[in-house]
Parts: C-alpha cells; structure tokens; sequence
C-alpha cells in the first residue's frame, strides 16, 4: 500500500499518529513509526527540554521517521521551531496558529511541514505559503474540534488542492480508512486507536473507559463559549454543560469561567487517572474500541481490512 504521503516522508504505510498533548510522547511515536507509520511527539504546550528529551529518546527507538506536533500559540511555540531545526526532525505537523512565519526557517533544514486544517481556504493557504501536505480533521475526532465532518470537508480539500491530504477524525479501523481513501485522501491520521496502545503510557483508568465507550458516550463541550472540545461524558463535561447554560442567559458571558474549569483537566485525566473530573478527549470512534493492543497490530489491523476490504469492493464493480 504506497502512496504519495508514503513517498514522501519514507514511511511503510499511510497512517499517522495524532500528535495528542500529554499523550503522544516518545514511547508511542517510537512505537508507531517503528511499525512503519508515522509517529508523532506532542509538543503541546510543554516547554523545550521536555520534548527534546521526547526527541532524544524516540531516536532511541526506531531510526524510521517520526514528527513533532507544534501548537502555535504555545507560549513555547519558538523554542520548538528552534529545537526541531537543530535536532533535524523529519516533519513537523502544526496546530492552533499559522505556520507561515517558520516555513523558510523549516525549509532550510530539508524539514516536511504538514498543517492541521478545518476548511478549505486554509488548506488553500497552506498549499500557497509552501505546506508538503495537510491534515484535515473533522468533528468526530477527540479533543479541540471544528464544525465540518471528515465526509464532508475530505473531498472538498481533495478537489482544491494538489498536494497529498491526509484525512482524520471518525477513523477508527480499516473501514474508515478505506472510506477515506475513496474520498480521495492520500493516508489517514488515527489518535483515539492509538490511546490504548499498549505503548501508550496513559493512564490506565483513561485506558479503560475509552474501552468501556458506547457510540453515545462522547459530547462536545464549549459548543458557545471557547474552544469546542470533543471528550466522553463525565462530571467535567456535565460542569460544563451547566456553566454554559448560566452564562448563555449572560448579557456578557464570562469566558474566564470556561478556562478556569478546564485548566489541568487533561493531566488530571491522562497523569492521574481521574475520569470524573479530568477531560477524557476521545473521539466518536471509543465504541469501536474493545481491546488493548500494540501499536503494530492496531496498524496491522488497519492495512489488513483496508486491503481486504477494497479488494471486495472492486471485485463487485469490475
């Protein structure tokens, strides 16, 4: 299974891991890349001696290509621009900001960039200012959300540009990857499989209750106010729920209130374990999900029905 993505960056299959704060570090990137995808360090908001010890250790790992993940508007966001430049990482994927300031700094340093993006004209513009490819989420997936779902905004970005797309969000096994391949993507981005890797070093009662999902069992929070969020239901998502439905009866709604609920709620959930008062972000594939595995068989599995499933499909169209 080759594609340009695959091309591209070196890697055996078409299928990256989602570069997920406080989840993706080295011992799941390592894993993932080690078994041929594309792994990737979450540089959230974690200052630079934090992920280039993520950095030194995935190299450790595997010597296959991986990626770090550089939220924008992190207040560290220069010092990983800085750090993967000197430490040649292979590609840099982007999140929460526009990449257009570092992208001749990422070029001279042979650097691939791959912005994530949730409509169209941005994708445009990423094309425009010199992105390898984009990644294109839609609102099944966990964690911060847009408004357009994977069928929908996959084709249409496929349509408007020429470089490769790689689809994520509701992709959780070889089904949705062939979905989204007939949709046009050139690979797929998975996060929510990922988090019960056996590599995956949540914590354990994160682990569990992703497995324990129903289909109904994700929201979406701040839908109003902030940054919508897509986690399973608990007391932090019922606070909330709560919190906007006071402040939507507010001439002037008090969005501070929205951040103070949510600060630290992910540590508390991925560090700590606790899934009533820390944020579960998952996506709203958690039903599909029944067991820990690998990160080799969770890509095994994805190649496996990928292939077995379009080869049927165009046994019945030929």
């Amino acid at each position: 299974m080759q594609s340009k993505i695959c091309t591209l960056l070196g890697i055996k299959y078409p299928i990256f891991q989602g570069g997920m704060a406080w989840i993706a570090d080295a011992s799941l990137a390592g894993a993932v890349s080690e078994a041929g995808g594309l792994g990737i360090i979450a540089g959230g908001n974690a200052p630079r001696e934090v992920v280039q010890a993520e950095i030194k250790k995935i190299k450790e790992i595997t010597d296959k290509p991986f990626g770090v993940n550089i939220m924008l508007l992190s207040p560290f966001a220069q010092d990983i621009v800085d750090l993967v430049c000197e430490e040649n990482v292979p590609v840099v994927t982007t999140g929460a900001g526009n990449p257009s300031k570092h992208m001749a700094r990422f070029k001279e340093h042979n650097i691939k960039v791959i912005p994530v993006i949730p409509s169209v004209a941005l994708g445009i513009r990423m094309e425009k200012i010199g992105a390898d490819a984009v990644i294109v989420e839609g609102m099944e997936a966990g964690g911060h959300i847009g408004k357009l779902t994977t069928m929908s905004i996959v084709p249409q970005v496929v349509d408007a540009l020429s470089i490769p797309v790689i689809a994520a969000g509701g992709i959780g096994d070889g089904r949705g990857m062939a979905a989204a391949l007939m949709l046009g993507a050139d690979g797929v981005q998975v996060g929510t499989r990922f988090l019960v890797a056996k590599e995956c070093t949540v914590h354990e009662n994160y682990k569990a209750r992703i497995i324990q999902a129903r289909d109904i069992d994700t929201t979406v929070t701040c839908q109003h106010f902030g940054h919508p969020v897509r986690a399973i239901k608990n007391k932090l998502t019922q606070e909330y729920d709560r919190l906007e439905q006071v402040e939507m009866r507010n001439d002037e709604p008090d969005l501070e209130k929205f951040e103070k609920l949510g600060q630290g709620a992910l540590r508390k959930a991925v560090v700590e374990g606790d899934v009533n008062h820390g944020s579960i972000m998952a996506g709203q594939i958690a039903g599909l999900i029944k067991k820990e595995e690998t990160a080799k068989e969770i890509i095994e599995s994805y190649i496996i029905e990928t292939k077995e499933i379009m080869t049927a499909i165009c046994s019945q169209w030929v």
